[in-house]
């Protein structure tokens, strides 16, 4: 078990496994390579995230996450591993968890709309090194990403 503090000053429990938490995850992180490249989605207000997004009724984790990564960069997954969850202890409301998945991308598919977002970007070389940098989100700054993209290090 990893434990942060985000950027806004919420503690954060991240467990590398499935069912980690005795909270269902209602959202989902989707960590995606298309090729060699990270794909990351274009957010107008926060930057440079991966995509990811709240469950629909019914979803499960894994069409939520494949749901969310077409909608905001065009990805289509070839594969996509379950690599763990992180519970955010949110001091204002109810504490939520996220499920952290790993997409390799066979194809991008052109798309009028990219829903909430400017749609897909795609990074290359080491990201871990690029996190702090001010393009990209708060999301991916609070120790989460970093984490996961270093657990991965081994796969990729």
């Amino acid at each position: 078990m990893c434990q942060f503090v985000d950027l806004n000053g919420n503690p954060v429990l991240l467990k590398f496994k499935k069912n980690a938490f005795s909270i269902e995850p209602r959202h989902v992180l989707v960590l995606a390579k298309y090729k060699k490249d990270w794909l990351l989605t274009k957010h107008p207000i926060r930057g440079l995230e991966f995509p990811g997004g709240k469950r629909e009724p019914g979803e499960t984790v894994e069409e939520a996450a494949a749901r969310e990564l077409f909608e905001e960069t065009g990805g289509i997954a070839e594969s996509m591993d379950y690599l763990g969850e992180y519970m955010v202890e949110d001091r204002r409301n109810e504490p939520f968890v996220k499920a952290i998945l790993y997409a390799e991308i066979s194809r991008m598919k052109a798309k009028e709309n990219y829903r909430e977002t400017d749609g897909p970007v795609l990074i290359q070389g080491e990201l871990r090194d690029k996190l702090h940098d001010s393009e990209y989100s708060f999301l991916m700054k609070d120790g989460v990403v970093e984490t996961a993209i270093e657990k991965l290090s081994d796969k990729l």
